[in-house]
């Protein structure tokens, strides 16, 4: 089955290629003999009813500093497509939600790769509180009298952005700290949403785990420690990957939310656990693929392609 796909993405020429999912999912696309094209969200356009966008053809090849080739871009009904890959980065804000309108009106007729209506309604630090068994103590508010009290409740605290990613804006406030009313107005003059404040897990320390579900499925996990002087385990920011198994405790949360998955058409997760405790539930532009396989872990990528090729044939008969 030769496919069409079509990736919405950050420009690919931006992309650190040892690290980035897309590019781990375009190399299997590739492989499998599927033609590929690339656009950026910036040229997402709807006209008429007609959903498109300038897109190029792309080839990818996993050579450092040479690992694309683009041809000429042309204006193309995105609903010629078999299947769109949506992964440019968030945050999650209206010019992202605004995308998930217009692919809206593609999908299904073209598959579109995490379900876009789903994806709006499923923010990260939202769709996790479905399952609030299964989470750290947690407060939504913009107010700062709520947050203090959460604060003298819990003593040690985390407080971040509702939306946002890649560990930007996140902050642990500890006992005896004299800058959360600082934080405070910083937070209400830069962020017009509410917050997300959580007790802070000490079990961080050994590691923030990330694990990967294909169609409900967890077929992988890598572990990300902080590093010494750093609350946050994302590896842009020092935190340190290492291979680690998934617990029967990990097995138990991805067998709770798997209906949830499911249901909601989403073929590519990556939820955050630390300690016992699920913190995200990622489905705008997961990622984690290469370092699982860096350490010896399943090919995701394959069995990504794999479950994406089943949905379309099973669709087509």
């Amino acid at each position: 089955m030769a496919l069409k796909i079509a990736v919405q993405m950050d420009h690919i020429s931006t992309i650190q290629i040892n690290g980035d999912s897309t590019f781990a999912l375009m190399l299997e696309a590739q492989k499998r003999g599927h033609s590929l094209s690339h656009y950026t969200v910036d040229r997402l356009s709807m006209r008429d009813g007609l959903v498109y966008a300038n897109v190029e053809p792309v080839r990818v090849q996993d050579i450092e500093g040479d690992y694309f080739q683009l041809d000429g871009g042309s204006d193309t009904d995105l609903s010629t497509f078999d299947a769109l890959l949506m992964r440019q980065d968030p945050p999650f804000h209206m010019g992202y939600i605004t995308a998930t309108h217009l692919l809206e009106r593609i999908h299904p007729k073209t598959l579109v790769l995490n379900d876009p209506a789903e994806v709006r309604n499923a923010p990260e630090k939202i769709f996790v509180t479905e399952f609030p068994d299964l989470m750290p103590e947690t407060l939504i508010t913009r107010s700062g009298d709520e947050i203090r009290k959460f604060k003298d409740e819990f003593g040690d605290i985390i407080i971040k952005p509702l939306y946002g990613n890649g560990g930007a804006g996140v902050f642990r406030i500890q006992p005896g700290d004299q800058n959360l009313s600082s934080l405070l107005e910083l937070f209400e003059t830069t962020w017009p949403e509410p917050f997300i404040a959580q007790r802070y897990l000490s079990d961080v320390r050994a590691g923030d785990k990330r694990i990967i579900l294909i169609d409900g499925e967890p077929v992988g996990a890598i572990n990300r420690v902080p590093g010494e002087n750093e609350a946050r385990s994302n590896i842009h920011v020092g935190g340190r990957a290492e291979a680690i198994n998934i617990t029967a405790r990990e097995e138990e949360i991805c067998a709770r939310i798997r209906p949830s998955l499911k249901k909601r058409g989403f073929m590519f997760v990556g939820i955050d656990v630390i300690g016992n405790y699920m913190t995200e539930i990622n489905v705008t532009s997961p990622t984690g693929i290469r370092e699982v396989q860096n350490f010896g872990g399943a090919d995701i990528a394959s069995l990504f392609w794999d479950a994406v090729e089943d949905k379309i044939a099973s669709s087509r008969s």
